[in-house]
């Protein structure tokens, strides 16, 4: 069920306005009130959205007890959408002008042909559409941390995003502003209070005779320094093969981590493709380490985290900072009892952990620590090259 059991994914939301401290009747209200309804299917409304109480693609029923679970709210957000495919109206007016066109001497349909097709195609459009076969449900879960002001939300769909975001603030009242690794560097900075610092900073280059570039794959408008993320994970790279699998957090505890299973780099520029490489650890094979060495950006990888005694094992996305799969590594005695409030806990643990791991880095990325870890990844990748020129 969404997000109580099991792994999941998600993209984090910041609720940009003062929210609720207590969930109560004014959001279950909401919730009924926005709660997917009956169905008129028609060619003007092809997508329609509704909250759902999150057990099935049906389920609007409602309850505290169900929907409000250790300060968080837990929903889904149904999109159906009524459209027919693009290749079938395509095939019918193909059939329309060809059944016009054998009658023409010259064996092909008129203008006045093409547009009586176009017609007739168009209502047969709205007469299927009216029987509702092309119909499509889709549910997607959603948990509103309402200590923590946090929205996690089940999809990475970009389309699946803005209906969710806009809905959400449409219901609530509350804007959500997308926690990308640009948006939460920015709050990593006001609290430590590097703000002018990371407005200076730029890209880095990595490798000395490749210039650091714009990068080809974050748009102009994004909010904050989205290639922070892309750093970031070739940082944790070279810091394991270098300084080992331990770091120190911010609020003093340690987390140990490893770059495991999947891995993904590109080009920054656009030029020189892509490159995914799945194995126990990719960062150890050799293609992996020829591509940060043609200067090449993780932009995906499969990362497993222990802190406190507490495993997660997830795929980061570096831009978004989106996490799929999530396995959290908890004790056979919570699954066995199935505690959704437990549940809860372990989501916000596991986010304090990647967060606190995120900010070790920004606060080294905006301090003076960063001239010399930037020298060593230079130095690291500059040996590497080295061994493989020897091997070769």
């Amino acid at each position: 069920m969404g997000f109580l059991s099991g792994r999941f994914s998600c993209e984090r939301f910041q609720v940009a306005s003062k929210g609720p401290k207590v969930l109560g009747t004014d959001q279950l209200k909401i919730l009924k009130k926005y709660a997917i309804g009956d169905w008129e299917p028609t060619a003007e409304d092809q997508m329609q959205r509704g909250f759902l109480a999150g057990r099935h693609i049906f389920d609007t029923n409602f309850h505290p007890e169900r929907n409000f679970i250790n300060d968080a709210l837990h929903a889904a957000l149904r999109i159906d959408v009524n459209q027919i495919p693009s290749a079938l109206k395509k095939a019918w007016v193909e059939i329309e002008l060809a059944a016009a066109a054998a009658e023409n001497p010259s064996g092909r349909p008129t203008k006045a042909q093409r547009q009586a097709a176009k017609e007739v195609v168009e209502e047969r459009c709205r007469e299927e559409l009216a029987t509702g076969k092309y119909r499509k449900m889709r549910q997607f879960p959603f948990l509103w941390d309402v200590r923590d002001q946090l929205v996690y939300f089940g999809s990475s769909s970009p389309g699946v995003i803005e209906a969710f975001t806009g809905f959400f603030e449409e219901a609530f009242g509350l804007p959500l502003k997308h926690l990308t690794s640009g948006e939460l560097a920015s709050r990593v900075a006001a609290e430590s209070r590097q703000k002018q610092a990371l407005a200076a900073i730029q890209p880095a280059s990595f490798v000395e005779t490749i210039p650091a570039a714009e990068f080809a794959w974050i748009p102009p408008a994004a909010g904050g320094p989205m290639y922070l993320g892309n750093e970031f994970l070739l940082w944790l790279w070279w810091w394991g093969e270098k300084k080992g699998d331990a770091l120190e957090l911010p609020d003093e505890t340690q987390v140990t981590f490893m770059l495991a299973k999947t891995l993904s780099l590109e080009c920054p520029l656009g030029e020189s493709g892509k490159e995914t490489i799945s194995a126990v650890a990719p960062a150890a094979l050799p293609e992996a380490g020829q591509a940060i060495r043609c200067g090449k950006l993780p932009r995906k990888s499969g990362l497993i985290l222990v802190r406190q005694g507490e495993q997660y094992e997830f795929t980061l996305s570096a831009e978004s900072l989106g996490c799929q799969g999530v396995g959290i590594q908890t004790s056979s005695e919570t699954i066995e009892r199935g505690d959704t409030a437990e549940r809860i806990d372990q989501i916000r643990r596991f986010t304090e952990t990647f967060d606190l791991l995120f900010a070790a880095f920004c606060r080294r990325r905006c301090g003076s620590e960063w001239t010399s870890d930037l020298a060593a990844i230079r130095k690291w990748l500059r040996s590497e090259v080295r061994a493989g020129r020897s091997a070769a």
